[in-house]
C-alpha cells in the first residue's frame, strides 16, 4: 500500500491539527513566563508568545509530515492540501509556512517584541 493516498494525507492532517495546540503551549510558555518576569503587558505577552511558538510548531509539524511520507514525497502532501483542499485541510498550511526563512523571521519578530514591550511598560 502506498503512503501517497488521500486517506493517508487526511490522517496526517488530522494528527497535525491535534498536535497544534499542545505544541503551541509547549513552546509558548517559556516566552510568556519570561515576558512576565520583566513586567510586560499581558496582551503583548500573549502576542509575543504566540509569534514565538509558531515557528517551532511549524517545524515539528513539518517534521511529522517528513517522517510520515519521506522528504522525497512530502511535496505531494502539501500540493494536495493547497490545491485540492485549500479551505479545509490546507487552511493552516500555506506553502510559505514550510520555508525556513519565514519561520526565522517570525522568531526574530517575537524576540524584537521583548525590548519593545519592556520599553512600553514604562
Amino acid at each position: 500500500m502506498s503512503e501517497l493516498t488521500e486517506s493517508n494525507y487526511k490522517r496526517i492532517s488530522i494528527i497535525n491539527w491535534l498536535l497544534t495546540v499542545p505544541v503551541m503551549v509547549l513552546f509558548a510558555w517559556p516566552y510568556f513566563y519570561g515576558a512576565g518576569l520583566i513586567g510586560m503587558d499581558i496582551l503583548i505577552r500573549y502576542t509575543g508568545a504566540f509569534i514565538f511558538a509558531v515557528p517551532f510548531m511549524l517545524t515539528i509539524l513539518h517534521g511529522h509530515v517528513t517522517m510520515a511520507l519521506g522528504s522525497v514525497h512530502r511535496h505531494h502532501y502539501y500540493n494536495w492540501m493547497n490545491e485540492d483542499k485549500p479551505l479545509t485541510y490546507g487552511l493552516f498550511f500555506h506553502p510559505i509556512f514550510v520555508k525556513t526563512r519565514f519561520r526565522l523571521i517570525l522568531l526574530m519578530i517575537s524576540l524584537l517584541i521583548l525590548p519593545i514591550g519592556y520599553l512600553l511598560r514604562i
